[in-house]
């Protein structure tokens, strides 16, 4: 009986174990914690950044191959199956998936940084750095960050909806390990697929903390303390555990939907109050930039001068995104049942990507224009505080204690929502694909992602997120690339099905 348990239980016994031994370190011996952690994010950014590089850059290649190659035409489920959203339904869906709390969390901040501090061989504060800035704002949230999440959305998809198996990423790996995939191979692939799950949302939770501490202080003055911080989170914590305990999956629905509506109504009103053309122009230009440089940005890393900027920038991107793609992946694969390869493949480069650019010209265009052209120094508050210059930003414009308070709500709902559905994903993929989950895991993920996020925060802050993030994204690198093979494999059997 207990045997039988253990085997049945072992990949959630085995990554709860995992991190539990992360928080006890973390609590007891926080500066052994941290030092370990900074000893094994230098030695992964110091041999293998490059690799990082690679990666992203292939797995975009290799979606757009797959799109476009004879396996385009081959459903994500049976040869007669419909849909199972309609199209602009999937599409808003997509929308919920790209949005989130990165993108507020760095809208303002992200692109005035680059501006003020780009790499050493260029000048700050010119209008060659806001040119850099923009250009790489894009490439950071642009095609590569969804062609990352098509590669687990898509393998997923196929093996799930094509070849009747669970949806985890182990099922996945059927083509190369056979039956072997319902034993301990299989199970350590489910295992890293948890770790980078945690870890990465875990990320996210921390900035989001941080930023609501940061409008709240910015607004009422309240304390700066890092125990408030940590009151947030609690606080956040009990509303999605609620939420996920009580199954309140069509509220979620809603709260997601209207914030987004919410989101899209500040970014026109941000639009149409600036200066409209100058924004627009911004896009068009850093569009064309993008495109033009795609290649070169997607493989640069600056060797001989700043290597430093773009491992602390690129290379954190990279491995968040990696981290994150077992979460988003199981989403988009989920939403995507009845669409063709191609369809799936080419929508979800392309629509995300364009709202996020968007979104990017808005704020980050806006922001650059009022230090450009009006004197108003932002950079000097997005140099010292991240999470603070979105509030000074919106102190430019009508009705700014609105505006600021809006962006504090929008910043809440993302948090439950997304801790939320992590706690499910990360239930259903500990409990053999299934989304029935149990409440004890429901319970158990909850408190792990909120307690991971706040041993971050309290031994290291903004650093330890995002070097934590690095971490965990390497060994689940590994896993995508050999994912590729896999999903390439498992096409290459449907030869007598396709579409000649």
């Amino acid at each position: 009986m207990w045997n039988e348990y253990l085997k049945r239980e072992s990949v959630f016994l085995l990554s709860a174990g995992i991190i539990l031994f992360f928080i006890a370190v973390g609590i007891i011996s926080p500066d052994l914690l941290e030092s370990v952690s900074q000893a094994i994010h230098a030695g992964i950014l110091d041999y293998f950044s490059w690799l990082y590089l690679i990666s992203a850059f292939f797995f975009l290649i290799f979606a757009l191959g797959i799109a476009l190659s004879r396996y385009g035409t081959i459903k994500l489920g049976y040869d007669a199956e419909r849909p199972q959203y309609s199209f602009f339904g999937w599409i808003a869906m997509l929308f919920a998936a790209g949005m989130g709390i990165g993108l507020i969390f760095w809208g303002v901040s992200e692109p005035l940084l680059h501006f003020l501090m780009p790499p050493p061989f260029m000048t700050s504060s010119t209008p060659e750095a806001a040119s850099f800035a923009m250009r790489y704002v894009f490439f950071h949230w642009g095609i590569h960050p969804w062609a990352i999440y098509t590669i687990v959305s898509l393998s997923i998809a196929y093996f799930s909806f094509r070849r009747g198996m669970p949806a985890l990423i182990s099922s996945c790996f059927y083509p190369v390990l056979g039956e072997r995939i319902y034993g301990m191979p299989g199970k350590l692939v489910d295992v890293l697929a948890v770790f980078a799950t945690v870890f990465g949302t875990a990320t996210s939770l921390g900035f989001g903390a941080l930023q609501i501490h940061a409008g709240f202080t910015h607004l009422y003055g309240l304390s700066s303390a890092i125990s408030v911080t940590i009151g947030i989170i609690v606080i956040a914590t009990a509303l999605f555990m609620a939420s996920a305990i009580l199954g309140v999956e069509k509220g979620v629905q809603i709260l997601s939907k209207i914030n987004i509506i919410i989101a899209t109504i500040l970014l026109l009103f941000i639009l149409s109050l600036g200066s409209t053309p100058y924004i627009l122009n911004i896009f068009t230009s850093t569009l064309g930039g993008y495109i033009n440089n795609v290649i070169d940005l997607s493989l640069q890393s600056y060797p001989f001068e700043g290597y430093g900027w773009s491992r602390d920038w690129t290379i954190f991107y990279w491995a968040w995104w990696i981290s994150w793609s077992p979460f988003v992946g199981l989403f988009i694969a989920r939403i995507s049942r009845g669409r063709t390869i191609r369809e799936f493949v080419l929508t979800v480069l392309s629509v995300p990507t364009l709202f996020t650019f968007i979104w990017f010209s808005v704020f980050g265009g806006s922001a650059l224009y009022l230090e450009l052209e009006r004197g108003v120094d932002l950079t000097s508050v997005a140099g010292e505080d991240v999470s603070l210059a979105l509030f000074v930003f919106l102190e430019q414009y009508p009705v700014s204690g609105l505006l600021s308070l809006i962006v504090i709500l929008l910043l809440i709902v993302f948090f439950v929502t997304s801790a939320d559905s992590a706690t499910v994903v990360l239930g259903s993929l500990t409990s053999g694909g299934s989304m029935i989950v149990p409440m004890y895991k429901k319970v158990i993920w909850g408190l792990s992602l909120s307690t991971v996020a706040i041993v971050l925060l309290l031994t290291g802050g903004l650093d330890a997120l995002q070097m934590m993030a690095i971490t965990a994204a390497f060994p689940f690198m590994i896993v995508m690339v050999i994912l590729c093979y896999t999903l390439w494999v498992g096409l290459s059997q449907e030869k007598d099905r396709i579409e000649q």
